[in-house]
């Protein structure tokens, strides 16, 4: 009677196993050589709640500390301290879609594109410096990835090119329970909300708009069949199918004992 229970488990778990398809652009043999027309990545646009770090370099360097910090003061601790504290605070673009800019006052970055806020704020400062040379960076480009990975989190990225892949690379990768099939993306552009379902085991995928991500996307890995089946079960019915379970073997025991017996 083990034996047979055992081996129900193990068919139960091997059925399982192979309904999931766990192998990335699947659709691709090893005799394939497959190659899809390499598309630049859609620039992120500055939105609301971002924190930008941005540097003015011109050939003066009283107009350095003036604009990249605000304040001009003595002393040459002093301006360090000043000029590493606003690098590493940064910009926030407020509700607006503005930030605080030094000497220019109210700056509207919302919308545009960080070669976009780059030229803008070169004509702005070009006003008061001249050749200045602005460079922008995001502090806080980040993307969040729950469900079915091993380690789900909020992830701050260093540069603004990060692919899906590498994003769930950096989240421990699925599960065997993740869906390959249909991985959720929801993206926030120019005040509306959208979500997306991408095929990981499909090769059209690399070519897909959403195979880079942009700051502050979810991507949301749904759980298969059989993982949503264990979570609807609670824990004390799992405490009564283990103690019920271990009642019928304990009593099939003793019957085939006593049958052996008599």
């Amino acid at each position: 009677m083990r034996n047979r229970l055992l081996v129900l488990v193990l068919v139960w778990g091997s059925w399982a196993c192979a309904s999931r398809n766990l192998v990335y652009f699947s659709d691709i043999s090893e005799a394939d050589m497959y190659s899809v027309r390499f598309t630049e990545m859609v620039q992120p646009k500055i939105q609301r709640d971002d924190l930008l770090r941005i540097v003015v370099s011109s050939a003066s360097e009283e107009s350095n500390i003036l604009f990249n910090v605000g304040v001009m003061e003595t002393g040459a601790d002093a301006r360090l301290t000043q000029a590493q504290r606003a690098l590493n605070e940064g910009y926030l673009v407020d509700e607006k879609g503005e930030i605080n800019f030094p000497v220019l006052g109210k700056v509207k970055l919302e919308g545009l594109t960080k070669t976009q806020a780059i030229d803008l704020l070169t004509e702005r400062v070009s006003e008061y410096v001249v050749d200045p040379i602005v460079n922008i960076r995001f502090i806080n480009f980040k993307i969040t990835v729950i469900g079915e990975v091993n380690r789900p989190s909020t992830l701050v990225v260093p540069t603004e090119k990060v692919s899906l892949l590498e994003a769930l690379g950096l989240a421990g990768d699925m599960t065997m329970y993740g869906k390959r099939e249909n991985v959720l993306i929801i993206r926030e552009t120019e005040g509306e909300r959208k979500a997306t379902r991408v095929n990981l085991n499909s090769k059209e995928f690399l070519d897909s708009p959403y195979y880079y991500l942009q700051q502050n996307d979810v991507v949301y890995v749904e759980p298969d069949r059989i993982k949503a089946i264990q979570a609807s079960t609670n824990q004390r019915s799992l405490t009564v199918i283990g103690i019920t379970t271990s009642l019928m073997l304990a009593l099939i025991f003793n019957l085939r004992i006593y049958l052996e017996r008599n």
